[in-house]
């Protein structure tokens, strides 16, 4: 496959060196793409550059995954407002090794191909460099003026940050350029890889390359990705959508693809995921036929769900959406570890009870208006029970005064009461 080709079709190419794809045609080439350690998971901001590597390996070049434990000390000014805050040397070794175990879903660092996916931690070269030496070997090869004219630098000097620019991430890019000029010497890397935020930063390694030894060098960027009103990709209300489960749950996660706009899912594919052009011009097609089945959606949140966790956390999510939305039995919702069991209801009405009036046994009748008010009446209750009306667990009630027990809880804890189709109630024994 030819790698620009590949990326270009997808929509993931934004700025890149002339000669690039000459040298991709001619070679097998190595690539490295940077990421930010300052948390102990990728989100799927970080998704895009993850997929240009797994490309990139498809194509038959090696890719380098480049953690910043150095660069992740001083925080990068492009796109940013405000300086980050630094991170121990104890936190990053932590975060690396997560970011690693997490990558490994998308490359192949294990087996003996030569182009086997290397992960690098600039803190390993930068830990034992002296300011002298930096300033002596790195920072008399780049003029004050070439740093100054970068977009990221102007941004911040002209009043887009409340504080102004430090010292610290003023000497960012040079940290950054000696990055690549480091691994074209000892991994024979000529190409750089990033989002366009940080054009800047890779071309001022490969000016350090030309300077130090007159090597030459490449750099492709992918777009920023954005959503099609314009907002932030990969931010909810509820903060950033991670890979790891412990912070965003497999159904969370695979509820976020499903929930994207028809204009989102036609990019999104296309970019998230491995499936052919024929594939994704199928999927576009029968999509265009009948939009409300949202089949580009569906297929868009398998293909990334099964990728970062599993195709068991994939059914599991399906299954779990059922609960919500479809006509799931008792058996399913009994399936549903607590986690994900909060994560479907999120939102609906809830309630707590005491625990020890289960334990005893109580009425559904008395259970379901005094103790928790999820209907206004007995006599309500009692009429919508009559019909058919109420769920106890994804099962009808059969009696309003069925006696509920401790035995009838969900993970020990909850009971899910339903009324009508749609209403939900969730109860919490406490």
């Amino acid at each position: 496959m030819n790698f620009v080709e590949e990326l270009t079709w997808r929509g993931m190419v934004h700025t890149m060196m002339p000669g690039t794809e000459e040298l991709l045609a001619k070679e097998q080439v190595t690539a490295y793409l940077g990421i930010d350690p300052t948390a102990d998971s990728l989100h799927i901001g970080h998704l895009c550059g993850v997929m240009m590597l797994r490309h990139f390996q498809r194509c038959g070049h090696k890719p380098l995954a480049l953690v910043g434990g150095a660069t992740g000390m001083i925080g990068d000014p492009s796109g940013k407002s405000q300086e980050r805050n630094l991170l121990t040397e104890e936190t990053l070794r932590h975060n690396v090794a997560c970011i690693k175990k997490q990558l490994a879903k998308f490359l192949d660092f294990e087996s003996d191909a030569p182009n086997k996916a290397e992960l690098v931690n600039n803190y390993d070269w930068m830990k034992d460099f002296t300011f002298l030496d930096f300033a002596r070997e790195v920072g008399k090869h780049i003029t004050v003026n070439y740093m100054m004219a970068k977009d990221s630098v102007q941004k911040r000097l002209n009043g887009e940050a409340r504080d102004g620019l430090s010292f610290t991430e003023f000497t960012y890019q040079l940290l950054q350029g000696y990055d690549f000029l480091h691994l074209y010497e000892t991994k024979g890397c000529k190409l750089q890889m990033g989002g366009s935020d940080q054009w800047g930063n890779i071309t001022t390694g490969a000016e350090l390359i030309r300077r130090t030894n007159g090597g030459e060098v490449f750099a492709l960027t992918c777009p920023l990705i954005t959503k099609a009103d314009g907002g932030k990709f990969g931010k909810t209300e509820s903060g950033n959508i991670w890979l790891d489960p412990r912070y965003t749950s497999p159904y969370k996660f695979y509820q976020f693809w499903l929930n994207v706009s028809d204009e989102d899912a036609a990019r999104y594919i296309k970019i998230f995921t491995s499936l052919t052009q024929e594939e994704v011009e199928v999927l576009t097609a029968e999509h265009a036929e009948a939009p409300h089945l949202r089949v580009l959606q569906k297929r868009l949140a398998k293909e990334v769900t099964v990728m970062v966790h599993s195709e068991e956390d994939y059914n599991a999510a399906v299954e779990a959406s059922g609960i919500l939305f479809g006509n799931a039995t008792s058996e399913a919702l009994k399936k549903l570890d607590e986690d994900t069991l909060l994560a479907v209801f999120e939102g609906v009405p809830q309630f707590e009870v005491s625990r020890d009036a289960l334990a005893e046994g109580v009425k559904a009748v008395d259970l379901f208006v005094d103790n928790a008010a999820v209907f206004a009446s007995k006599g309500e209750m009692r009429k919508l029970v009559q019909g058919g009306g109420v769920s106890l667990n994804k099962e009808k009630l059969s009696a309003f005064d069925q006696v509920i027990t401790t035995a009838d809880l969900l993970d020990e804890k909850y009971l899910l009461v339903q009324r009508g189709k749609k209403n939900y109630y969730l109860v919490i024994a406490k």
